[in-house]
Parts: structure tokens; sequence; C-alpha cells
């Protein structure tokens, strides 16, 4: 019952490397794609900007809050109410989430004319 229960527990890992590997390839393809014609591309740089902007804006706010709760967590687990690992999971998952935000954002953008371009 071990082994089935190790076994399974290694797809997760497993499928994340082929689901990050095939990300990879599509991001690629989809640059290596044609952006379109001048107008195009202008108008693509304008809405990437402003969408890095309004990325950046939310990242303010989202930071304050980030912090503060941390430091709240990080009180709990000094105390001994809570795990002392919930503040770094709390961190590297706020991490994660924001470094997602930004390389999904960088690849919409950057997809946006050759979309419209097809």
């Amino acid at each position: 019952m071990t082994s089935v229960i190790t076994s399974i527990w290694w797809i997760a890992p497993i499928a994340s490397i082929f689901a990050l590997i095939f990300a990879v390839y599509f991001y690629k393809k989809m640059m290596g794609a044609n952006e379109g014609n001048d107008t195009m591309i202008e108008i693509a740089g304008h809405v990437r900007d402003g969408a890095m902007a309004y990325l950046f804006r939310q990242y303010k706010v989202v930071i304050i809050v980030f912090v503060v709760l941390l430091v709240i967590l990080q009180a709990l687990a000094l105390f001994g109410i809570q795990n002392p690992f919930v503040p770094i999971a709390f961190l590297t998952g706020g991490f994660f989430s924001g470094l997602c935000g930004f390389i999904g954002m960088k690849t919409a953008t950057a997809a946006s004319s050759r979309t419209a371009q097809g």
C-alpha cells in the first residue's frame, strides 16, 4: 500500500514538469508569430505599457496588505499559536502568485497583436 501511495505522490511533480515544458514550448511558438503591421505593434506597445502600469499599481497595494498579514502570521508563530511554517508558506505562496501574475501579464500582452494578426 505504501508503494502505491508513493507512486501516486510523484504524479503531481512529474505532471508539473511536463506542464512547464509545454508552457515554454507554447510561449516560444507564440513569440515566433508575426506581430502584425507597424500600427498594430504600436497599439500593442501602448496596451503593454498600460497593463504593466496597472499591475505595478496593484502590486503596491497588495504588498502592503501582504506585509501586514506576514507580520501578523509571524507574531502568531512566535507566540506558538500556529505552526512556524505558516509564515514561510505564506511568503513563498505570495511570491510565486505575484511572479505568475507578472509572467502572465507579459505573455498576454505579447500575444495580443499576434492574436489579432492571426
